[in-house]
């Protein structure tokens, strides 16, 4: 029989959020991402936000230094 657990969790650490990525010029995978964020903002629809936020930031360009 497996034994209660009598004492709390240690607590969570959350980190800041991360600035919203800017969108890389000339890249056409970064200006669809960031016409959906900036409809999503306007909608309140936060998840969609962070999702595009996920494609600027993720995606690979040749040399992301130069942008």
């Amino acid at each position: 029989m497996t034994e209660r657990i009598r004492t709390m969790s240690p607590p969570v650490y959350v980190g800041l959020p991360l600035d919203p990525p800017e969108p890389v010029e000339g890249c056409g995978i970064c200006a669809g991402a960031a016409m959906a964020r900036e409809s999503a903002e306007a909608r309140g629809a936060k998840t969609a936000v962070s999702d595009a936020n996920v494609v600027i930031r993720r995606h690979p360009h040749k040399d992301r230094r130069t942008a």
